[in-house]
C-alpha cells in the first residue's frame, strides 16, 4: 500500500461532525454473528512446522471472512465505528515467520477490507493488549510493548487504514510515576504507529489529568474513559463537574475535534465496580457532545440498541 494512500484523510463525510454520538462496537457481537478463531501459543509450538502453516492459514482465512461479516453487520446496523480485536492474525510474530508470510499471501484481500471499509464510512480501530507497557522500567518490555504496536501497525498498514488517529491504536499509560519515560518512548515510535498512538486514562496507574498532560507534551490525542474516571477519583456521577471538565480537557489533544474518541461502560454490581455490566443504563450527560462513543459493555450490539432506544432518543 502506497504511504500516499496511508497518510490520506477519510472521505469528507466522516470529516463532518456528527449531529448524534456514533456508538461503536467492540471486537465481536454478542449473538454470535461475529466471531474470530485464534490459537494458543503453547499450542502452536506443539505442532510441526506444516501443521503450523495450515493451520494458522486456515484461522486467518476464517477471521479475513469474520471481518467482513463485521463490516456487514455494522452497515445493516448503521454502526460506524468498529474495534478490531488486537488478536485478529495470531502469532504472526512468531521467529518461523510463518503467520508473517501468509499475511504477504493475503495482502489483497487485506486491503479489500479496508476499502470496503472506507466505502461504508465505518471506522477501525484498535486497542492492544495489557502487555504493552511503552512506561516500563524494564527495557526489554518496551521493545516488546513497542513489537506488538509494530506488528498491529503492520496490518493496519495492509489494511490500508489510514496513518492518522481516525484510525487510532490506543493503549494505557502502564508503570504509575513514569510520565517521562512514556512522553520519551512514544517520541521515538516509528511514524506508522506514532501517528495513530493515542493514551487513555485508568481506574489505577494513570488518572484522566495526568493522561491528559502526556498527551500534551507527547502531542497525541487522549481517549477519555468516564468510568475510569468515576472509579479512579472515587466520584458518585458521571455528571460530577469533572468528568466535563475532563472530556473538554481531552478534546484539545484532538488536531481534529470532530474525531475525539471517548470510551463508556458501566459498573457490574455497583456505579463503581470496575467489572463491565451487560448494558448501559448511565450516560454522563457530557457525552452528548461526544462525536464516537465506544461502547464497552458485555451484550455489545444489545448494549448499543438499548442506548439509541433511551439516550440518544433523549437529545
Amino acid at each position: 500500500m502506497a504511504a500516499t494512500q496511508l497518510n490520506k484523510l477519510p472521505p469528507t463525510a466522516q470529516l463532518q461532525k456528527n449531529a448524534q454520538p456514533e456508538l461503536g462496537l467492540v471486537c465481536i457481537t454478542f449473538d454470535k454473528q461475529v466471531r474470530f478463531r485464534t490459537m494458543t501459543r503453547t499450542r502452536y509450538l506443539q505442532l510441526s512446522l506444516g501443521q503450523r502453516e495450515g493451520g494458522l492459514r486456515e484461522i486467518y482465512l476464517h477471521n479475513l471472512q469474520r471481518l467482513h461479516d463485521a463490516l456487514t453487520f455494522c452497515q445493516n446496523n448503521h454502526i460506524r465505528l468498529y474495534r478490531l480485536p488486537s488478536g485478529v492474525f495470531p502469532l504472526s510474530d512468531m521467529a518461523d515467520q510463518i503467520g508473517a508470510k501468509i499475511l504477504v499471501e493475503i495482502t489483497d484481500d487485506l486491503g479489500q477490507i479496508g476499502v470496503r471499509a472506507q466505502s461504508l464510512n465505518i471506522r477501525m480501530v484498535l486497542h492492544p493488549d495489557q502487555f504493552v507497557v511503552l512506561s516500563s522500567d524494564s527495557a526489554e518490555v518496551v521493545q516488546n510493548s513497542i513489537k506488538i504496536l509494530e506488528d498491529h501497525a503492520h496490518i493496519f498498514d495492509l489494511l490500508g487504514l489510514p496513518r492518522s488517529p481516525w484510525s487510532l491504536m490506543n493503549i494505557h499509560g502502564g508503570k504509575s510515576q513514569r510520565s517521562e519515560q512514556l512522553i520519551k518512548v512514544i517520541a521515538n515510535l516509528p511514524e506508522n504507529i506514532k501517528n495513530r498512538i493515542t493514551l487513555e486514562n485508568d481506574e489505577y496507574a494513570y488518572s484522566a489529568e495526568e493522561i491528559f498532560t502526556v498527551c500534551q507534551q507527547a502531542k497525541i490525542p487522549m481517549v477519555f474513559d468516564a468510568h475510569h474516571h468515576i472509579c479512579h477519583e472515587n466520584l458518585d456521577s458521571y455528571d460530577h463537574p469533572s468528568v466535563t471538565a475532563m472530556f473538554n480537557a481531552a478534546r484539545e489533544t484532538w488536531t481534529n475535534p470532530e474525531w475525539q474518541l471517548v470510551h463508556i461502560s458501566n459498573g457490574e454490581q455497583a456505579f463503581k465496580d470496575r467489572k463491565h455490566s451487560n448494558l448501559i443504563t448511565d450516560m454522563p450527560s457530557v457525552y452528548h457532545q461526544a462525536p464516537w462513543i465506544e461502547i464497552e459493555a458485555k451484550q455489545k450490539e444489545a448494549a448499543i440498541a438499548h442506548l439509541r432506544s433511551w439516550w440518544l432518543m433523549g437529545q
